[in-house]
């Protein structure tokens, strides 16, 4: 979600990776749903992150056998889609398949000119394309419950739900504009031989002497900001009287997206300091160099934190997830129709939004979240298959001991609805672990802010304070340089001094 991409998603079922199906455009069947079977076809041009949907292809071992009936990928999700949508509605529709590495890629690509109707930025993005009216509006009928393709309405977390409908920009709620894909929010990634959890647990860990060259950072100017401004705040944020506030979650997103000079400048030294401190500023290797056992903690996205986790799981490396007690950025990707591509077209929209429900489906929704590694906003509604997979990938087995009830109902549960029971009895070092940077407890989530769009000016401001951060490091400069420099400087005032005088005389 920044300069550089918010994340880079390196799928579950890694043989995948060299079978990729979308290298630039996948044909796709669909239709309109007033129309009758023919051979009209509608182009429907989408553009998502990078490896952010499955591609099928799944090996008999990768099935995931739920009570209710397993599921496989066979085939892409794309030309799922086709059969589903051409079914469904009897009109054949071509997409073409085309991907982005970061937020910022998306919007040169479309200020260059190019063309799609549906893409899936993050939430700044979207807010900032909402703001320059790029976007067209979800129709009245994706909202349509009693419309049985509608997984979306119907199925979307109603945690996430609440999010999108109350955050509004120019007074008009995203809910209206975006609809949900995936979800997540930032911590740190830590090795519990050499780091405590405590220590973790704060965003002043990334500059802190104890762990010099041990630590990574994310190679953008968002993320790290939020990640800074968490810890020069440390002890206003973690303070009772701050956290008491009855309007405290509104504080706080104002004091992780605050850019006045006094803290840009504030930002800035830390950063170059966490720069004399850290092992690298990077965006997708801290993965590699955690498993590896190069570095001891890494600045990470929860989809990502996951991936590494179950990798170093394999090497019997365990790592562990912590979320800093300050704040934490939840994040999402949603999907969002372009005016300049749908141009007012009845069908292009009904695709496109067909396009979002079909990805909203229960099953679907599993196969894309074991590729992915990433949440889905999706809990399913009435239909059990996503919780019961939470619990497939994170429930204890019977005959364990050491377990705890990891209460999801915040994800799950409909406002008011106590029917049903979302726990899952897990091993209790998942607590801290997948399960809990999978699904973050509500305790995680009540302190967690959003990043918001900034500005023209705000932007200039924060991208020259990360120009000086990288390009170089007042910290790093020699007092013999500063006194060279103030000999000269003084020698150039002198002579200027003169100067004047004369042409005052």
């Amino acid at each position: 979600m920044n300069a550089v991409a918010k994340r880079s998603v390196p799928g579950v079922i890694a043989g995948m990776a060299g079978a990729l199906l979308f290298s630039s455009s996948v044909t796709v069947y669909a239709a309109d749903k007033d129309s009758q079977k023919g051979e009209q076809t509608v182009t429907l041009r989408v553009c998502n992150w990078e490896e952010y949907i499955d591609i099928g292809g799944w090996d008999e071992e990768d099935t995931i056998d739920l009570d209710s009936g397993d599921i496989i990928g066979e085939r892409s999700m794309i030309q799922d889609f086709e059969e589903w949508y051409y079914e469904n509605y009897g009109i054949r529709v071509k997409v073409e398949y085309s991907t982005f590495g970061t937020n910022e890629d998306l919007y040169n690509m479309l200020t260059l000119g190019d063309t799609y109707d549906l893409v899936c930025p993050s939430e700044y993005m979207i807010m900032k394309l909402m703001t320059e009216d790029q976007l067209v509006p979800l129709s009245e009928d994706f909202f349509d419950t009693s419309d049985k393709n509608n997984y979306y309405i119907n199925g979307v977390s109603p945690y996430i739900r609440s999010i999108f409908e109350n955050n509004e920009i120019d007074g008009k709620p995203w809910s209206n504009y975006a609809a949900g894909y995936m979800w997540g929010i930032t911590g740190i990634v830590y090795n519990p031989e050499l780091v405590s959890e405590e220590a973790a647990s704060s965003w002043r860990i990334l500059n802190d002497p104890a762990y010099h060259r041990q630590i990574t950072i994310k190679d953008n100017v968002r993320d790290s900001y939020f990640a800074a401004v968490g810890a020069i705040k440390s002890d206003l944020l973690t303070s009772e009287r701050f956290r008491q506030n009855p309007d405290y979650q509104k504080q706080l997103e104002i004091e992780m997206n605050d850019t006045s000079k006094e803290t840009i400048a504030k930002v800035q030294e830390y950063l170059q300091d966490v720069k004399n401190h850290a092992y690298s500023f990077e965006t997708d290797s801290g993965k590699a160099d955690m498993v590896t056992g190069k570095v001891a903690a890494n600045y990470q996205w929860s989809g990502d934190a996951v991936y590494t986790m179950d990798q170093a799981d394999e090497d019997d490396f365990p790592l562990a997830f912590a979320v800093p007690e300050e704040s934490t950025n939840i994040y999402f990707d949603g999907w969002v129709m372009l005016k300049n591509g749908i141009l007012e077209n009845r069908l292009k929209q009904h695709a496109a939004e067909a396009f979002i429900n079909f990805n909203s489906r229960a099953d679907n929704v599993i196969r894309n979240m074991f590729y992915v590694g990433y949440t889905s906003v999706i809990s399913g509604g009435d239909d059990m298959r996503i919780f019961e997979y939470a619990d497939w990938c994170y429930g204890a087995e019977e005959d364990e001991e050491d377990v705890s009830e990891y209460d999801l109902g915040y994800f799950f549960l409909e406002e008011g609805d106590e029917g049903r029971s979302y726990i899952i009895t897990a091993p209790s070092d998942q607590v801290y672990r997948q399960l809990f940077a999978q699904y973050p407890s509500g305790e995680a989530i009540s302190r967690s802010s959003l990043m918001v769009c900034f500005d023209d000016e705000q932007n200039q401001a924060i991208n020259q304070m990360w120009i000086n951060v990288r390009c170089y490091n007042i910290h790093d400069i020699p007092v013999w340089v500063w006194a060279a420099a103030g000999v000269v400087m003084g020698i150039f005032l002198a002579a200027a001094g003169r100067k004047l005088a004369r042409s005052r005389r």
